[in-house]
């Protein structure tokens, strides 16, 4: 079973399937040591996640490791057609997915995935877990637990396990440090200025460039803006963060003051309506807007809709709105995951970690079935440092290691100044 856009795309999306490969040693080592072992045989896995060529490996593996898999896009703009074409086609891995699918067919996706009646769900914003526990509480009974991959769906997850509707247990793969240090700054850095680039061809260099969010992802994007050449001004409402970005040489304002000196803006807060209405009325002609976050709602796309006289589309996946006086805004990947919408994603060789961390989370949750509570459980350090450990031996650097005196000091309490 399978509902992607063209089968002939299949030959193309393994040839960059294979591509990604050689930038991700760690999971790909993953997959060779499983086809061996089979921990994940006769489970079920359901995932909802970016259909790229990164993810397609993050498949290989889990199937490699004995899984049955049925795949879903994580957001309707994020789809390679042909990475879904291989997946379905060459890999014999059943995907639902289809780039730039509206609504009703993004949840008819979803509900395939979980027509699988999966044991283990593995999701990007947490949409497959929300649809679970709202509209199919029938198939729980078979849930062992899940994984989630990003800050967005980590917030929803923890928001169910505080209210108590949450009915198994979840591994944030999003907090792990091999995740979030890497993929989230470097990776979100890298790809967010690259879909940028794409959907514009704009310079940066000399630009006033607002950042909305100074978490990881928003360190990442504010870093390379600044490698670019262009004024980096950071927003927040964090004062311990906000504090954070000016220390690292940025101006920090309320989006009301930076919206005026904009020429792109971009957000990546995990919140709703972070660019509104008096933010609109605030911007320069020509400013362009973006968004980095998970869900299209960082931008308020309806008060823009309403404020405009006329829309237009002068390059793809970039919409134009004209203001009665004439003025003009230009939002990118319609408000949705720029970096995705507009471009390929991250790097593989930082979804290489954060894979790394899907598949030995999975590999936890198995082990410890039937012993771990409703609730959001962070990777365990060890699985993090293992990781670490597989990268750099990958990547062909050693470290260095404790001597015997040294660890029984760091254990000890009673040497001190001597």
């Amino acid at each position: 079973m399978y509902d992607i856009k063209d089968k002939r795309l299949a030959t193309k999306g393994r040839a960059r399937i294979e591509w990604a490969a050689r930038d991700m040693p760690v999971l790909v080592g993953l997959a060779k040591e499983f086809s061996k072992k089979k921990p994940f045989k006769g489970l079920r896995i359901g995932a909802c996640l970016h259909v790229t060529t990164e993810t397609a490996n993050l498949m290989l593996a889990l199937k490699a490791g004995g899984a049955t898999l049925r795949l879903c896009a994580s957001n309707p703009l994020s789809t390679q057609d042909d990475v879904a074409a291989a997946l379905a086609i060459e890999y014999g891995i059943e995907t639902f997915a289809i780039k730039g699918e509206d609504n009703k067919t993004y949840f008819k996706h979803l509900n395939a995935v979980l027509d699988l009646k999966p044991h283990l769900t593995m999701d990007d914003g947490a949409d497959l877990v929300s649809e679970l526990h709202k509209n199919r509480t029938d198939l729980i009974k078979n849930v062992i637990g899940g994984t989630e991959e990003t800050t967005t769906g980590v917030i929803r997850l923890k928001a169910m396990a505080k209210s108590g509707a949450l009915r198994f247990p979840i591994l944030a793969v999003n907090e792990a440090q091999t995740k979030h240090l890497f993929d989230n700054r470097y990776g979100t850095g890298q790809s967010t200025i690259d879909g940028i680039i794409r959907a514009t061809n704009k310079l940066i260099a000399g630009t006033t460039f607002v950042v909305a969010g100074y978490g990881w992802c928003g360190k990442g994007l504010a870093k390379r803006a600044e490698g670019l050449g262009a004024r980096v001004i950071v927003t927040e409402i964090n004062p311990i963060r906000a504090l954070e970005a000016m220390m690292d040489g940025f101006r920090v304002m309320p989006m009301q003051a930076a919206a005026k000196r904009a020429d792109i803006i971009c957000t990546l807060t995990g919140n709703r309506d972070v660019i509104d209405s008096t933010h609109f009325v605030a911007m320069k002609d020509g400013c362009i807007i973006a968004n980095s976050g998970h869900f299209d709602v960082e931008i308020n796309l309806k008060a823009l809709k309403k404020m405009a006289k006329k829309t237009g589309s002068p390059r793809p996946l970039v919409d134009e709105y004209t203001f009665p006086k004439g003025k003009r805004i230009f939002v990118l990947g319609e408000g949705r995951l720029v970096n995705l919408a507009t471009a390929e994603g991250h790097p593989a060789s930082v979804m290489d970690m954060s894979f790394a961390n899907q598949v030995l989370g999975a590999k936890f949750i198995l082990e410890n079935k039937g012993k771990l509570e409703n609730k959001v459980y962070v990777i365990p350090e060890a699985v993090d440092r293992e990781i670490a450990q597989k990268k750099l031996k990958a990547l062909d650097i050693t470290i260095d290691t404790l001597t015997p005196v040294q660890k029984k000091y760091l254990e000890s309490w009673e040497e001190g100044t001597s």
